[in-house]
């Protein structure tokens, strides 16, 4: 445990508690509540809000494997289907109003286990609680494609016209009904109003008229995956199409690991109303150029060119040196949304180091502190205001 918690201080994460689910229930709930509870240990890891590459096991183990040099960064790859085999998803018009956006790639024939998963489910409900802001930005929707066909169309159109069965659910009900339904149910009641008012609700038919879902509330339950799933099809809806790209992004370079040809994803085509078209997942690398001697400087370190760039290697953005030294040359891959500057390169390469090995100086500024005259008279007039019964009433001013 303590090598765990070593490793992880050093990754830049902090190991929060290690506990089991029986513990966390008896300290809320008492001895007798938690009876029957599992014991299994449970690590529970604080991950930095911009690290969305670190929410599931799949990413995090990747990352400590690389960290520890046990492993190489896979490259994530994206294969196109030949013309007219590839999935399609079709953006009407109506969208505009209520979610105008929307992305899409497919996993081919994966494997999941139980924990692969519970693992999959749960990376997309904690994209939802952050990036996703709750659903408000994007809401992500994933579907068993061997139980439908394409190309897809997403819509909108008015609560009375959309009826379908939903996740889990053992009959139909127009959209009006779901949203009675949902509106004691302790997960979904919360999205309800980003829909709610609208006269349009969004919906996503495949070329037959089965309902894959109706963002950003429910999945239909024709199409719900289950362990025995081998083909997924995953659409994100959103009103910020940035956000819905890394989402997509997140989701498929952690479980594409699973496919039958490792960190391969099948890309998808979006149609917009306008008619253009666009394939998803963009899986983008692009590159970035750092000076040596401003990693150095910000951190306050002095190491090779060489060795700055295995530190960077190894916390996932693999770099070398280039130009006689002059230069480090670093491959951002599309599981690092997060590095949007230098100094997102710099701190990384300042985690790597370590920043208990970092040497601590005292500042090169001499200075002796001193009080302001202003606020030295303020402060004897103070005394003797309050020893003449005055209280002072200091407004929120700024």
């Amino acid at each position: 445990d303590e090598e765990f918690n070593d490793l992880c201080f050093e990754f830049g994460l902090e190991l929060d508690e290690i506990t089991s689910e029986k513990d966390i229930i008896s300290k809320e709930k008492g001895e007798e509540k938690a009876k029957g509870a599992s014991e299994t240990i449970l690590y529970k890891i604080d991950v930095p809000a911009n690290r969305y590459d670190l929410l599931c096991l799949e990413g995090l183990v990747r990352g400590l494997q690389v960290f520890k040099e046990r492993i190489n960064l896979p490259r994530y790859e994206k294969i196109i289907p030949p013309e007219g085999e590839g999935q399609r998803l079709i953006i009407t018009g109506e969208t505009v109003h209520v979610r105008p956006h929307a992305v899409a790639a497919v996993l081919r024939n994966i494997t999941f286990t139980k924990e692969r998963y519970d693992s999959f489910i749960d990376l997309q409900e904690k994209l939802h609680q952050n990036i996703c802001r709750r659903r408000a930005l994007v809401a992500i929707g994933t579907h068993d494609l061997d139980t439908i066909s394409g190309p897809f169309t997403f819509t909108a159109k008015p609560p009375s016209e959309i009826k379908f069965k939903p996740l889990n659910q053992s009959q139909e009900y127009t959209a009006s009904q779901i949203m009675d339904l949902y509106r004691t149910d302790s997960h979904l009641r919360h999205y309800l109003h980003l829909i709610e008012n609208k006269p349009l609700y969004p919906v996503i038919y495949d070329s037959n008229g089965v309902v894959l879902s109706m963002p950003p509330i429910i999945n239909g339950d024709h199409t719900k995956i289950s362990v025995k799933t081998r083909n997924v099809f995953i659409e994100c809806t959103a009103t910020d199409i940035t956000k819905a790209k890394i989402v997509l992004d997140i989701i498929v370079t952690m479980f594409s690991e699973y496919c039958e040809k490792p960190f391969s994803v099948e890309a998808a085509e979006v149609v917009y109303p306008n008619g253009k078209t666009h394939i998803y997942p963009e899986l983008a690398y692009r590159k970035e150029k750092v000076k040596p001697e401003l990693i150095n400087k910000k951190i306050g370190i002095s190491e090779t060119p060489s060795s700055l760039a295995k530190l960077l290697t190894r916390m996932c953005l693999k770099s070398h040196v280039t130009g006689n030294g002059n230069n480090i040359e670093i491959e951002i891959p599309p599981t690092r949304a997060d590095i949007i500057h230098a100094c997102d390169i710099v701190e990384d390469a300042a985690i790597a180091y370590g920043y208990n090995n970092i040497q601590m100086t005292i500042p090169k500024t001499y200075t002796i502190a001193n009080q302001l005259p202003l606020n030295k008279l303020t402060e004897l007039l103070r005394l003797d205001l309050a020893a003449a019964g005055f209280t002072e009433a200091l407004t929120f001013a700024l």
